[in-house]
């Protein structure tokens, strides 16, 4: 006769608790990686496309320098109340939607233009400021810089429009499209400018982490292993 060997029961309960707590330390950094990867994947692809919609418009429309500016809210009437059309929504259909295929546009309750891109990703226009979502599920109307400062850096990115204006604090933006937040950024060396972002890109930042973007940038649109937030 030939004997058949098994595991016992507390053998196969101490299998399944041991790849319980090797799933339980490494599934949080798979997924933290997976998050950091969607992050890189798609900020790039909207800088790319984004711009790649200007360069288009400017075929019909003419050099971008001369365009409106995207505005803010709604148009009010002769009575000085808003109305239901949007500023920033107008500019978008006008610029940018016809060169934005398969893109959905609509309007944010504080009257901003929303694009929601068909891999998920979302961006909010503005005036000159564009906060990009990465994952359009995480969006949120945001009315305060508190509210901002919450999820910029790691749910939304900033990104500016402002190719008109040459003056100090926009030189980095003059005459280029969208371009990750470099206010006050000149044109130092590139050392200072990566300096400039880190800096602006920590857990307190002075301007609400809107630097992040820019180090992301510098770095290839890959999130630099120091990166100061969590996915």
């Amino acid at each position: 006769m030939y004997k058949k060997f098994a595991f016992t029961l507390a053998e196969v309960l101490i299998t399944l608790g041991i790849i319980g707590v090797v799933a339980a330390m490494t599934l949080p950094t798979l997924i933290q990686n997976y998050r950091k990867h969607i992050v890189e994947t798609r900020l790039a692809k909207f800088y790319s496309t984004i711009n790649q919609a200007i360069k288009l418009a400017e075929v019909e429309y003419g050099d971008k320098k001369v365009w409106s500016n995207v505005g803010h809210g709604y148009v009010t009437d002769e009575n000085d109340e808003p109305t239901n059309e949007s500023i920033p929504l107008a500019w978008v259909n006008k610029y940018l939607k016809p060169y934005l295929n398969g893109a959905e546009v609509s309007v944010t309750t504080n009257g901003n233009a929303f694009i929601k891109f068909s891999d998920g990703s979302a961006a909010v226009f503005s005036n000159q400021g564009i906060q990009f979502w990465p994952e359009s599920k995480d969006f949120v109307d945001l009315t305060t810089a508190a509210e901002l400062k919450k999820v910029q850096g790691y749910k939304t990115f900033a990104f500016l429009l402002v190719p008109y204006d040459c003056s100090e604090n926009y030189k980095y933006h003059c005459d280029k499209g969208v371009e990750p937040y470099a206010y006050s950024l000149a044109n130092d060396d590139e050392e200072s400018i990566r300096n400039h972002a880190i800096m602006g890109c920590n857990t307190n930042p002075s301007h609400s982490a809107a630097f992040c973007t820019k180090l992301i940038q510098m770095n290839g649109w890959k999130i630099p292993k120091d990166y100061p937030h969590k996915f």
